[in-house]
């Protein structure tokens, strides 16, 4: 009677995880599409090797209100953003600043050639 009440608990256990499993990977089918107006509006997380750098505001007009502690982040002082065939990007006159890869719905990857990756991530 023990052995069947451990089986069942197992059993149970797998169906829960297996069910988390398809509930998480449903919610986040976004890797690799490009970003919507509707989804970019807020704020994101600029980060870099562990360290939270600063904060972005999207809006849904394609604008970007970037904190004066991204001087030092970015390439230069974002005003806009583009959707693109796998993610966004950051713009500023009309000139690209970064391209992000999107990675997941609320993370967005931008590889550098120095090796150290910059996030942006959306803030919750």
């Amino acid at each position: 009677m023990r052995i069947l009440s451990i089986a069942s608990c197992l059993a149970g256990a797998v169906l829960f995880a297996t069910a988390s499993l398809a509930v998480a990977l449903a919610e986040d089918n976004e890797a690799g599409v490009p970003l919507t107006p509707k989804e970019a509006v807020g704020a994101w997380t600029v980060s870099s090797g562990g360290q939270d750098l600063c904060v972005l505001t999207l809006g849904a007009a394609h604008t970007v209100k970037a904190a004066s502690s991204c001087g030092d982040a970015l390439p230069g002082a974002p005003t806009a953003w583009q959707p693109t065939s796998d993610g966004m990007q950051l713009m500023s006159g009309g000139q690209q600043l970064l391209a992000f890869h999107r990675w997941s719905n609320s993370l967005f990857v931008s590889h550098r050639a120095s090796g150290v990756d910059i996030q942006l991530r959306r803030n919750y």
